[in-house]
């Protein structure tokens, strides 16, 4: 399985998903109406079972997913995941070998990955935020696991998603029509993008452009969505 991390970014910083975030990960959900295009736990028990399966995931070696936490105001914003690991075992031999991948001390390192199940809070939404978690990400993916793909993925039909992919510099893989059922219940088509590691430097020049285009944008503070934070909102008079 893939080693936990915490990532840190200049925004925001991706902690491994675990039950001390459930409190967050209800706030940052609440304004949110469910009618998306990505998975967003409403409530505390679809909190809980999110994080659990997130866990069960990581340990099963398929995903390593995160809370997105932003450094200034300790709020859990959304979550992100790193999710279809995929590990060529090489060099290619013959006949080929069914053993497993071998476990390294420092975890297992994918050769290709993919970035997903990404949701935000919309008070962040089209900020710095996706942008600096996507950086975390790819530095991670490429320069420290030095992979040779990532993968980003999105509903045809979320035209926002898709853009922000695009604007990132990844490269237009195709659509696979019909390719799974989607929340809303239709048959949806699924857009493909990828990054190789030869790409990976342009990219992540195109996002550093982004982050200082957008520094001078600022935004209404957050409320703090841990429950240690929240004590002092809770005793302080109202009125």
């Amino acid at each position: 399985m893939p080693a936990p991390v915490i990532l840190h970014g200049r925004i925001a910083r991706l902690e491994p998903l675990a039950p001390h975030h459930v409190p967050g990960l209800i706030a940052a959900a609440a304004v949110l109406d469910g009618s998306g295009f990505t998975v967003v736990p409403h409530g505390e028990q679809e909190a809980r079972t999110y994080v659990f399966q997130a866990e069960a995931a990581q340990l099963a070696g398929t995903a390593l997913a995160f809370a997105i936490v932003t450094i200034a105001d300790e709020c859990v914003v959304g979550a992100t995941r790193f999710t279809r690991l995929d590990y060529w075992q090489g060099p290619l031999t013959w006949p080929l070998s069914a053993e497993p991948v071998t476990a390294l001390p420092g975890g297992a390192i994918p050769d290709a990955v993919e970035i997903g199940n990404t949701w935000l809070t919309p008070a962040v939404r089209g900020g710095q935020v996706n942008l600096d978690s996507k950086l975390m990400l790819l530095t991670h993916a490429f320069d420290s696991w030095g992979v040779r793909r990532v993968t980003l993925r999105a509903d045809a039909r979320n035209l926002r998603s898709r853009a922000a992919i695009e604007r990132l510099g990844a490269v237009s893989d195709g659509v696979r029509r019909a390719h799974s059922r989607g929340l809303d219940g239709a048959v949806r088509d699924t857009a493909f993008y990828s990054i190789l590691h030869d790409e990976w430097p342009g990219v992540r020049g195109r996002i550093h452009e982004q982050l200082a285009a957008r520094a001078g944008v600022r935004r209404a503070p957050l409320i703090p969505a841990t429950v240690e934070a929240l004590w002092p909102l809770a005793s302080s008079p109202i009125g």
